[in-house]
């Protein structure tokens, strides 16, 4: 796999990653209300749906995935009604300074880590992403070594994206220094994570 091809995939899936959508608007919602490590743990979880479906793609099964309706109906429905659940309680919940209200459990983060996978594995748009992309990149097979650059490429983006969002909303966190501040983005970051519930809910 010659350079020039990588760099368009790399480009084409930074768009793809980039983009405004539910996943990165989580992220940076679960940042400011619950800590870095909420955020990262939620955005890990995106990246491991899109290595599932990656590895998916290697097996030839992308054209499968698309195909399985119901299953990947269930993990959407069930990933939204987290994510509504999470902005309702985020709406109702009593202000709490950043400090003394940060996710470090690592029952919590791993719960948030599956949310994030689930709602990527229910993502009807992502073997259709693979399905279109793929043939123009590696042609009609994906080896075992062209899996492991793209994994590369894919992990590498998704740090900067991730991590950029993260840096962000931590940014704005540290900002947060009266509980009147707390509970308004508590009510920003709720209202976003019930939107955000809802599109992945209703996308097709």
């Amino acid at each position: 796999m010659d350079l020039t091809t990588l760099i368009a995939f790399a480009a084409a899936f930074f768009v793809f990653a980039a983009s405004p959508g539910p996943d990165n608007m989580t992220i940076v919602a679960r940042t400011i209300t619950h800590g870095a490590a909420s955020g990262l743990a939620y955005g890990a979880g995106t990246v491991a749906g899109i290595l599932i479906f990656l590895a998916l793609a290697a097996l030839g099964l992308s054209v499968l995935a698309a195909e399985m309706g119901t299953v990947m109906a269930v993990l959407r429905y069930a990933g939204a009604a987290y994510l509504i659940w999470m902005g309702i309680k985020l709406w109702t919940a009593e202000p709490v300074v950043p400090e003394l209200h940060a996710v470090k459990a690592r029952g919590s983060l791993l719960s948030i880590f599956m949310t994030g996978m689930a709602l990527n594995l229910g993502n009807p748009k992502m073997p259709l992403f693979y399905v279109a992309l793929l043939p123009n990149v590696v042609g009609a097979s994906l080896t075992v070594d062209h899996l492991a650059v793209l994994a590369g490429v894919i992990l590498s983006v998704e740090v900067i994206v991730i991590g950029g969002h993260v840096a962000l909303a931590v940014r704005a966190r540290s900002l947060l220094r009266s509980e009147k501040i707390v509970r308004r983005v508590n009510r920003t970051a709720g209202g976003v994570m019930i939107g955000s519930g809802v599109a992945v809910a209703v996308s097709r």
